[in-house]
């Protein structure tokens, strides 16, 4: 089974049981600083293995850029 959420506007297809750590650990690209709302709401770090995501979710993955 899987499930379809939404990231950062884009449809995305996750195996069943996914979390926002599982989530986040697939496409960070190597960035430890990223910030994630569900739904509209920001979850915490110490929140993201007890996140599970289900079907319809809507997340934004957020990394920092440096510029100017």
């Amino acid at each position: 089974m899987s499930v379809q959420v939404t990231v950062n506007g884009s449809a995305t297809e996750l195996a069943d049981g996914a979390t926002v750590a599982t989530l986040v650990a697939g496409r960070s690209g190597g960035h430890d600083r990223v910030a994630v709302a569900l739904n509209g709401d920001v979850v915490p770090r110490s929140r993201w293995t007890a996140t599970p995501l289900s079907p319809g979710d809507r997340l934004e993955v957020l990394a920092p850029t440096a510029g100017g």
